[in-house]
């Protein structure tokens, strides 16, 4: 049984970052959020990608990831490195082939393959396993009976909203600068919005919120 007394939060791929699944994680919040590779995930060539570290074999050895190519070849980690953006600390681990002379896969594995220059290169790719695991987290919510529920609801209830502000009210921008101003713009664009659905709702016709 789900447990409905959780926070939550809805939103499409533009939100699904590590910073933002990291607050999410922190405050106990459920994220159903899209990751920004929703749509492709479901296309033969993402699945087909065996250059790609998710579409490799992976097993925990010795405390850390080791992984497997289509070719047999283990891949170790080598290495961690860190990267801080906008005040948020990323790790990534560093993975490479023993070797890859030979590979008869090598064509499709590595990317933009070129005979000349990869013929002595061994194939190395960097992982950030702390995003991997919320992305898969986020996934799982999505993609569960709730997460359809959410993602169905949101479509209804926000999308439309959002396609009609900006197509049929020409609402696309702000006019003010300053978080107060704009602020105080938006609101009373939403009042004056409010008392138009009203309107219509108490002079037009019934279909027009039926349909």
């Amino acid at each position: 049984m789900t447990n409905t007394s959780l926070l939550s939060v809805t939103a499409d791929s533009g939100y699904c970052s590590e910073k933002n699944l990291s607050y999410c994680k922190t405050n106990k919040i459920k994220p159903f959020i899209k990751l920004q590779t929703h749509e492709t995930q479901k296309t033969r060539k993402y699945k087909n990608n065996i250059g790609k570290h998710f579409n490799m074999n992976k097993e925990i050895i010795n405390g850390d990831y080791q992984y497997t190519c289509h070719n047999g070849q283990t891949l170790e980690y080598i290495e961690s490195t860190h990267s801080t953006k906008y005040g948020f600390k990323q790790t990534f681990k560093t993975y490479r082939s023993m070797s890859c002379l030979g590979c008869p896969l090598k064509a499709k594995c590595f990317y933009n393959y070129n005979e000349e220059k990869h013929k002595n290169k061994d194939k190395q790719f960097k992982v950030n396993h702390h995003w991997e695991d919320l992305k898969e987290e986020s996934n799982q919510n999505i993609h569960s009976d709730e997460g359809t529920m959410k993602r169905m609801i949101r479509s209804i209830q926000t999308e439309g909203t959002f396609g009609d502000m900006k197509y049929n009210d020409d609402f696309t921008r702000v006019n003010h600068r300053s978080k107060e101003k704009v602020y105080k713009e938006f609101a009373l664009y939403a009042i004056g919005r409010n008392i138009n659905k009203f309107h219509r709702f108490e002079h037009g016709s019934l279909s027009e919120y039926t349909n």
